[in-house]
């Protein structure tokens, strides 16, 4: 009985090392810059940024949120894609995306703006920005449980063990040039996304009729968005590779 007490206090002091949300509200955070941005800001831009359009970069795996034993209507990936994209060509200092996923309300907002309340004459308004490039494609795949695995034991009703999961999601990008329509360049890339398990337990009969049980553990999961992310931003860094490779832009020169 006391060393059922005493690995009984072991495991409950043990809870105090196990990652828990704090109880309090936490404050909203900026994303953190990944290590493919960095490099990819880090490299000297073109003198003139290449004006890009971007009317949607959108989920097209038709997967839903795998969920066992439960019928989940939530989809595996973010909806968000293009607005990912369309900041990600922006703070790549190498392109300038130009709006054309809300075309229609900014076309109505200039509407109401060329409208001069109580005058005959409309406000000339200047025309759009027309880009020079096309960006299309989508997330393609996204694939759960490409590999499985984990390790555990149990002996006399002590027992511990550890299991991970890898998903997979994969994105095609690719450039079209505006005035010919010549698909310029494509790339493709595939991100895993990680999730892992970690518990460890106890069960033993104390007497006849009286059965001990204790358990603890966490999970680990990576966000399906932030990988959704970093797979788009090495799409746009590859695609500034390839395109200055293929001599279709370069650097600016210093002098």
């Amino acid at each position: 009985m006391k060393s059922f007490v005493i690995i009984m206090l072991s495991l409950l002091s043990a809870c105090g090392l196990i990652p828990k949300p704090e109880l309090h509200m936490t404050q909203a955070e900026i994303n953190p810059v990944s290590a493919t941005m960095k490099a990819l800001q880090a490299m000297k831009g073109p003198k003139y940024p290449i004006p890009v359009a971007v009317y949607s970069f959108r989920d097209q795996t038709g997967q839903y949120k795998p969920q066992a034993n439960v019928s989940s209507f939530s989809t595996a990936v973010t909806q968000g894609a293009t607005s990912m994209l369309i900041q990600t060509l922006l703070e790549s200092h190498w392109f300038t995306p130009v709006e054309r996923e809300g075309l229609q309300n900014l076309l109505t907002e200039r509407k109401i703006t060329k409208k001069q309340p109580n005058k005959n004459k409309e406000l000339d308004v200047p025309l759009l920005t027309n880009a020079r490039l096309l960006l299309e494609g989508g997330i393609i795949n996204y694939e759960a449980n490409v590999s499985t695995g984990g390790i555990g034991l149990q002996y006399y009703g002590i027992g511990a063990s550890e299991e991970y999961r890898e998903d997979q999601v994969t994105i095609y990008l690719r450039a079209v040039d505006v005035y010919t329509g010549k698909v310029m360049i494509s790339v493709s890339t595939t991100k895993r996304v990680f999730s892992q398990q970690m518990r460890a337990g106890l069960m033993r009969y104390t007497s006849l009729n009286r059965l001990a049980e204790a358990e603890m553990g966490y999970s680990t999961n990576e966000p399906v968005q932030f990988c959704v992310l970093q797979a788009i931003e090495l799409a746009v860094a590859e695609m500034v590779d390839k395109g200055i490779e293929l001599g279709y832009w370069s650097p600016e020169q210093s002098i």
